[in-house]
């Protein structure tokens, strides 16, 4: 017997002893749980106690009907089935007990054979009906949790579910339901609908990658899709589902978090120059001095540009002074003005730099280079905000951003007695350090896109790009020169370029004088692509440094590749 059947609870109400008893002992025997009743309120008492997962009910009871106690189940235990018995059978009556939920309506006398055949396949579609409400509650679940909009379509296309995810970023409603997902309209292309529609009808899964999407208030969104054909056990497609992902803000923070390949008029890429964005940022609105330190030609003037754009000051002048230029007095006349007869030659008053920066930012460059008195000067500016015009005792208040630059230590400037330690603790408030090019090899080749761009704007050339040995070059270069050397590399390659790719040829002489032999960054030999002769490289070196190609070994080795073979015949 097995051991299922024991779980099943039969409820059988019959107004006749003989039926009651013969009936329920049979499926007794058959390993049912059996209750038996004589009428209504008997049957409803039972019902209060109890769940049941099938009900023999005769249709005609004492003075009662079976169909009101069908009515009871079907609105308190739907999914309880239902069997009526009758002695009298009437069309009417059993198409009455079919429409209010009856599972079968069969005549006495009942057969066994009958009984268990029924019987089975009861409880069979209450097993069925109990796994389908089963699934439904937890796809009801899995809809009120999940937070993706989801949203299910019948096999006719009609809409047949979403979550309150979906109601609230789609705009569903609930007297959609049943509504063809075509006609459906909720202010946007409706490319999510469509989507649906296809993966039902083509019976095959559809994904669409972070698409836009656009409400009728006109706001866009950023959402990928996932529509799917819904199958069941027969393997009969039932409908279709969606899920629909608002990816807006994880696209929002990736690109937030993208590698910048520009900063105002700063190029790079590398995780070098990322930093330097981020201090730049993080510098832009406050008025604390920052200190740009760095080698010749690494941007330090394009940092300042970038400090004052960035911040709040951006709509105030920019004013830059390049204090190793000038003497000392007129550096002092530069950057505090004078008034008439100051000096000799001073015919009239002058602004200085100061107060033409007034309210905004004034960059010193090569710092490290002014005299001692001018320190003094400086310094006073710096802690009082307040300064004297050469040759005038009045003092004149200035709001004033300070960013100096240098390539020198001037730690060890201080320790050298040359620089005021006062100063530089005033300038050094945060220092911002530059990475030289051969730091930051990472953004070369954007480098070298930027200037040939700039440069056949400039220039009116059609220059495309640097060949492979050019560009070998420049990356294992040491750019002693850094940014700046390089510019002046490609502006003199975009002069002298005959065609559309720039060639070894085309570099300027000097730097391709000063090519060393080094070991590039991870230990490997630097590729040497100089356009040197025979007599400075051996035809081995050459073939050795090309790898091989005997065409790159031609170029390098400034011969045709057909005088190479020859020279190769010759050496053996």
């Amino acid at each position: 017997m097995p051991i299922q059947q024991l779980q099943h609870r039969i409820l059988l109400v019959d107004d006749e002893d003989g039926i009651r008893f013969t009936l329920g002992t049979l499926l007794s025997k058959e390993g049912y749980l059996v209750d038996t009743a004589a009428g209504l309120s008997a049957a409803r008492a039972f019902l209060q106690d109890g769940s049941y997962d099938l009900a023999f009910i005769d249709i005609m009871l004492a003075g009662e009907s079976g169909l009101d106690l069908l009515r009871d189940i079907k609105a308190s235990a739907p999914a309880t089935q239902v069997v009526l018995f009758t002695g009298c059978p009437h069309v009417e009556s059993a198409a009455e007990a079919l429409r209010l939920g009856a599972f079968d309506y069969i005549t006495k006398p009942v057969r066994y054979e009958m009984l268990i055949a029924v019987t089975r396949l009861a409880l069979s579609a209450k097993a069925l009906s109990d796994e389908r409400e089963l699934n439904r509650a937890n796809l009801n679940a899995i809809f009120r949790t999940v937070t993706d909009s989801i949203v299910m379509i019948d096999k006719y296309g009609r809409l047949a579910q979403f979550n309150t995810t979906a109601e609230r970023f789609c705009g569903y409603r609930p007297e959609l339901i049943g509504t063809d997902a075509a006609d459906i309209r909720l202010g946007c292309d409706g490319g999510c609908q469509t989507a649906l529609l296809e993966a039902l009808h083509k019976n095959a899964p559809l994904e669409l990658r972070r698409i836009e999407c656009r409400s009728a208030s006109g706001k866009t969104r950023i959402i990928s899709l996932t529509a799917t054909p819904v199958a069941e056990s027969e393997g009969m497609i039932s409908g279709a589902v969606s899920v629909i992902r608002d990816e807006t803000e994880l696209v929002e923070m990736e690109r937030s978090l993208q590698l910048r390949g520009k900063f105002h008029s700063i190029i790079g890429i590398s995780a070098p120059m990322q930093r330097v964005y981020s201090m730049i940022e993080s510098l832009a609105n406050v008025p604390t001095t920052v200190l740009v330190n760095g080698e010749s030609g690494t941007g330090k003037e394009l940092v300042a540009a970038a400090l004052h754009g960035s911040g709040s000051r951006s709509r105030g002048p920019f004013v830059k002074v390049n204090c190793s230029a000038l003497s000392e007095h007129l550096l002092e006349s530069e950057l505090f003005g004078h008034v008439r007869g100051a000096f000799t030659g001073a015919i009239s008053d002058k602004i200085g730099r100061f107060q033409k920066a007034h309210g905004g930012t004034l960059f010193l460059d090569e710092i490290g280079d002014i005299s001692p008195a001018i320190q003094m000067r400086l310094l006073r500016v710096l802690q009082e905000s307040e300064f004297e015009r050469v040759g005038d005792s009045s003092p004149i208040k200035v709001d004033v951003r300070i960013v100096a630059a240098t390539n020198q230590s001037l730690a060890e400037k201080v320790i050298q007695g040359t620089f005021r330690q006062d100063l530089y603790y005033r300038l050094n408030v945060v220092r911002l350090d530059l990475p030289p090019l051969r730091e930051r090899r990472d953004d070369i080749t954007q480098l070298v896109t930027h200037f040939i761009t700039k440069f056949n704007i400039k220039l009116s050339k059609a220059v495309m790009a640097v060949s492979d040995d050019v560009m070998s070059l420049f990356l294992c270069y040491p750019w002693p020169g850094n940014v700046r050397e390089l510019e002046h590399a490609i502006e003199h390659a975009c002069i002298v370029c005959s065609t559309s790719i720039i060639t070894v040829s085309d570099l300027p002489q000097d730097l391709l004088e000063s090519l060393p032999r080094f070991v590039a960054p991870g230990g490997k030999k630097a590729v040497h692509t100089a356009p040197v002769t025979a007599t400075r490289i051996s035809i081995a070196e050459a073939l050795t440094a090309s790898g091989g190609n005997k065409a790159r070994a031609a170029r390098l080795l400034g011969i045709s590749r057909m005088t190479l073979y020859r020279q190769m015949e010759v050496e053996g």
